[in-house]
Formats: structure tokens, C-alpha cells, sequence
């Protein structure tokens, strides 16, 4: 199995049916239906990312306590060690939970111990905490300053929900003051909204990676740059047909990115509702595109690169990957 970092996690978005059923029960929220075959069949067609954020938005009621946050994550790293992740850099969307009436140390709690007994059990993951753009920058600043008495739980900052019409720069005070906190910081930018975006995200907010980014290829001299200054970009294949951000898996374009010389990684996204995680993507892009074990290898060694960890910690990643590739060749 490729053993991988994945960094582009939503950890709401891995809310598997059965547990939003037990959630639902336990803190008696109502579901339109609480059989999980029938909840995980409304997510077989998206008309685009905000028919999919309207559904992902109401399950999430469901989480009211730390267990539930600790369970919820616990899920998630549980599968994902199972599945050669090696390094989980997760998403959380505090300002989500605020907005059901759930306070941040609910929320850090239940998420920060779920963390801590992955990583006593092995598997190296971290937070990044996010701010809804449709919110707002003057509510990505009061949140991230209400999220700092919590540093201990996370590492970075992010930027995701709805794109268009909300560019980067509206963002910049707040990552003005994520960057004096020492904080890592990256942004979803190119998915919806097109390369200018992609270049703000770099150039006003001083991001570290690109999350998605696929639409950057629409500019030849932007694919120039990110090239150049080894700018990762967490790709999400599945996540992004299931948005109709591209027709079909066979047109995506991760091959190109390769051949183009991008640090492009690979990703689950929301894997509860895009098909499935992170190797169910790779065996999606490995079948629709005809990637090579060398094209998964480097994908592989590019996660590594762009996480945040120490150079030891990457240096192990990679020799795992090498080992993968050696195992592989016969």
C-alpha cells in the first residue's frame, strides 16, 4: 500500500452515514432519514460545491460534545492509518460549530484527544484550523483570535467553503496576524475561482500551499511560477468531479500537473461523500489516467515535501515511499 501524507482532510467531511446516525440519536437531532444507505445515496449527485456544502453543513448539527468530536476523528485517523497515511494534516471549521451553539474547547477537546492517542499509537497528524470565506475576514479575524488561548491543538490556518466571490485578499488581516502567531498558513484558491485567485492566495496571504489549485493551469505563466518556487498543491480527484469542477475522472487534469513539473499531492477532500479516501482516489487516477507506480511515487514523495514536519520525520516518510517503489518493481 502507498504510504502517503494526506494533507487536505476536512474532518467534517469524514462523517460517515452510520455515524451521523449515531450521533443523531445520541444527541437526538433529527435526520430525514436514519437509514445510512438512504443518507449516503443523496450524495450521488452534486450540482455543484454549494448544493454539496448545504447537505454537509446540516449534518454537522449532529456533533454536540468532545465525544462526539473524539469519536468523529477517531474514525478518521483509524481508517486513515489503515490506509498508509502516515501523515494527516486535518481541516476543522470551528466557526461551523460556533454557529450551532458549540463552544471551541468542545471543540478542540474532543478533536485535540482523538489527535493525541493517534499520534501515541504511531500516526503523525496535526490540526488546521479555517475560516468560512462567505463569513467574512472581520469573522476570520475573531476567530482565529478566540482560537489562540488553544494553540497547543493546531498549527496553521486554512481558508475553505465557497469561493467565488470571495478572493483571498479579503482574508489578509487575519493571516497577517495567523503568520506573527508563527502559524502555518494555506488557502483553498483555484477550485471555483479561477488562477487569480490562486495568485493571490500566494501573494497577499503568503501561503505555504495551494489547496486544489487544478484551475491554475488555465495561466501558463502562473504554472511557471508555482513550478519554479515548489509550490505544493493538494489535489482531491474524486472531490472534484463529484463537484463538476471537472466532467469526468478520465479529463482530470493530475497527469498534466506531473507532467508539468507541479508539486501536486494527493487527497481525500471529504471523503464521506466524494467516493471514497485517500486510496480510493489513487486507484481512481491510477485507472482513468494511466499512472505508473513512478507517478505514484512522486505524488508520494511531494506529500512529504510539503508537510509541515521536521526533517527527520520526512526523511522516514520517504524512505518509505522509496521502499514502497523498490517492493513494487518485482
Amino acid at each position: 500500500m502507498l504510504p502517503l501524507a494526506e494533507l487536505h482532510l476536512h474532518i467534517e467531511g469524514t462523517l460517515e452515514s452510520d455515524l451521523l446516525v449515531t450521533l443523531a440519536r445520541r444527541n437526538d437531532v433529527p435526520l430525514p432519514t436514519y437509514d445510512p444507505a438512504e443518507l449516503t445515496a443523496r450524495y450521488a449527485d452534486f450540482a455543484d460545491l454549494q448544493a454539496f456544502l448545504d447537505v454537509y453543513y446540516a449534518n454537522l448539527a449532529v456533533l454536540r460534545t468532545e465525544q462526539d468530536f473524539f469519536d468523529l476523528a477517531t474514525a478518521y485517523l483509524t481508517r486513515a492509518a489503515a490506509a498508509g497515511v502516515r501523515r494527516a494534516e486535518i481541516f476543522c471549521d470551528p466557526q461551523t460549530h460556533l454557529r450551532n451553539g458549540v463552544p471551541l474547547e468542545v471543540v478542540f477537546g474532543g478533536l485535540g484527544s482523538a489527535l493525541a492517542e493517534a499520534r501515541a499509537n504511531g500516526l503523525s497528524a496535526d490540526l488546521i484550523v479555517c475560516f468560512l470565506r462567505d463569513l467574512g475576514g472581520e469573522a476570520a479575524e475573531e476567530l482565529l483570535r478566540a482560537a489562540l488561548p488553544f494553540r497547543e491543538h493546531f498549527i496553521g490556518v486554512g481558508l475553505d467553503s465557497a469561493e467565488v466571490g470571495y478572493p483571498p485578499r479579503l482574508f489578509e488581516a487575519a493571516y497577517g496576524i495567523a503568520a506573527a502567531e508563527g502559524l502555518h498558513r494555506v488557502a483553498h484558491a483555484g477550485e471555483e475561482g479561477g488562477p487569480e485567485y490562486v495568485r493571490e492566495a500566494l501573494d497577499v496571504l503568503g501561503v505555504e500551499r495551494i489547496d486544489h489549485g487544478f484551475r491554475a493551469l488555465e495561466d501558463p505563466d502562473l504554472v511557471v511560477r508555482l513550478r519554479e518556487e515548489r509550490v505544493p498543491l493538494t489535489v482531491c480527484p474524486l472531490s472534484n468531479v463529484a463537484l463538476k469542477g471537472v466532467p469526468r475522472i478520465e479529463e482530470h487534469p493530475l497527469r498534466a500537473m506531473l507532467e508539468l513539473g507541479l508539486v501536486a499531492t494527493i487527497n481525500s477532500d471529504d471523503p464521506a461523500y466524494f467516493g471514497g479516501g485517500v486510496q480510493e482516489n489513487v486507484a481512481a487516477v491510477r485507472t482513468a489516467l494511466g499512472l505508473t507506480d513512478d507517478d505514484l511515487a512522486v505524488l508520494a514523495r511531494n506529500s512529504f515535501g510539503a508537510a509541515f514536519i521536521g526533517d527527520e520525520e520526512r526523511a522516514r516518510g520517504l524512505a518509505e515511499v522509496a521502499a514502497w517503489r523498490r517492493s513494487t518493481a518485482g
